[in-house]
């Protein structure tokens, strides 16, 4: 099964110990050769092991599944396996820098489901961006995995890239870059919340990004009824007067913004309860003055945040980033390991909505009495939260009858 190497890493052992600044050689160190290998389940250590694993005995399996396709589920591992896919066209904050540069993010997305949820994964990068082939290619494989993680594809082909391969495959299917993020910021938010003894529907939600993450959140937050929810991108506010919207958008305009607000960050966040950051630009200080009191601030851009968070403390009485070096972490990793594992658990057919709503429940559960402004997020080590998440996704699979 694929698994994290067992070559040792100075690099993470020295985060964890917190023995100083990582190096840049400790971090190439800890990448020669890749983060994953393949390990048996069983020795092959004698003749008789080998004749069971592979020829004559394995013609066996093989005659099985041929007359029943339902047992490769049971007797190979593409029930438990992950396929973490991407083109290479936005990774991190790097941008478009292909496929062969995103495998080492896509190897450490499968290292992180190994380790937090026990799932084996592979990378899979394709050398195109046509949506075609890409929906073609994952349809080609589907006998080989069990769900599809898509990773670090750019807005707006990663939402109709993602809808095709969701209708194309009777297996889960989720955009981590979408869904996670929207999913953990739906926990924090409401974390936040009930922190500050406030109740999340009345409250106006800023976001600054219509991309993948930008236009998750905002469909995640009006499911869970929020209805004053504005969207920018870097020419103002989502609204149905702009002659400029793509499809995406022009969707999104239809249903935020109630009250019509027309211009750009500064008329936004005028009075706004909440302002969540999921692009690059960046907010002046005087602008988050200028929000209602008891604000929350989310600056998720990573390394560099929309406001540093010691500024936006400063009039924010919940701040929250992207970063590990101050309090409350808004990570992906509290999210997607959990819901692959609870949606693979039960043999969903896809990932609904409510399966993702109950996924953020579960994760601001594990924080139970430590709830305060400065956790409202358990940490994303926190080894509780994944188990927490699969039992409510699988439990919300159930009930919403594609398990």
């Amino acid at each position: 099964m694929s698994t994290v190497s067992d070559r040792p890493r100075g690099g993470d052992a020295g985060a964890q110990a917190g023995s100083g600044p990582i190096t840049e050689e400790e971090i190439f160190e800890s990448h020669e050769g890749g983060k994953l290998s393949v390990e048996i389940t069983a020795p092959l250590d004698s003749q008789r092991a080998l004749s069971i694993a592979y020829t004559p005995g394995v013609a066996q399996v093989s005659r099985a599944i041929a007359a029943d396709e339902t047992l490769a589920a049971r007797y190979t591992w593409t029930s438990r396996l992950v396929a973490v896919v991407s083109d290479g066209s936005a990774v991190l904050g790097l941008g478009d820098i292909g496929p062969r540069a995103s495998l080492p993010v896509m190897e450490g997305k499968a290292a992180l489901f190994k380790s937090f949820a026990g799932l084996d994964s592979i990378p899979i990068v394709l050398d195109t961006k046509d949506p075609d082939e890409i929906v073609e290619t994952l349809v080609r494989l589907r006998p080989s995995f069990g769900a599809v993680n898509l990773e670090d594809i750019s807005a707006p082909r990663c939402f109709d890239i993602e809808q095709r391969v969701i209708e194309a495959l009777d297996c889960p299917v989720m955009h981590d870059d979408q869904h996670g993020t929207a999913i953990v910021v739906l926990a924090a938010l409401n974390g936040a919340a009930r922190a500050l003894g406030r109740e999340l529907a009345p409250m106006r939600v800023v976001i600054a990004g219509a991309g993948a993450a930008g236009v998750a959140c905002a469909n995640i937050l009006l499911a869970a009824g929020i209805d004053d929810v504005i969207v920018l991108d870097s020419k103002g506010i989502v609204e149905p007067g702009r002659a400029d919207l793509n499809g995406v958008k022009a969707d999104l305009a239809a249903r935020t913004n109630p009250a019509r607000r027309t211009g750009g960050i500064a008329e936004a966040l005028d009075g706004a309860d909440v302002f969540l950051g999921v692009s690059a630009g960046k907010v002046p200080e005087a602008l988050i003055a200028t929000m209602a009191p008891n604000s929350i601030v989310f600056a998720l851009s990573n390394p560099d945040p929309e406001i540093h968070p010691e500024a936006a403390a400063r009039h924010a009485a919940v701040v929250a980033t992207g970063r590990s070096d101050y309090p409350n972490q808004i990570n992906n990793v509290l999210a997607f390991p959990g819901v692959f594992r609870g949606a693979l658990d039960v043999g969903a057919r896809r990932i609904t909505e409510s399966m993702k709503i109950a996924a953020a429940e579960a994760i601001l559960s594990v924080v139970g009495d430590e709830l305060s402004p400065q956790k409202i997020v358990p940490s994303p080590l926190d080894p509780r939260v994944a188990p927490a998440v699969a039992e409510a996704v699988a439990r919300a699979a159930k009930q919403d009858g594609v398990a």
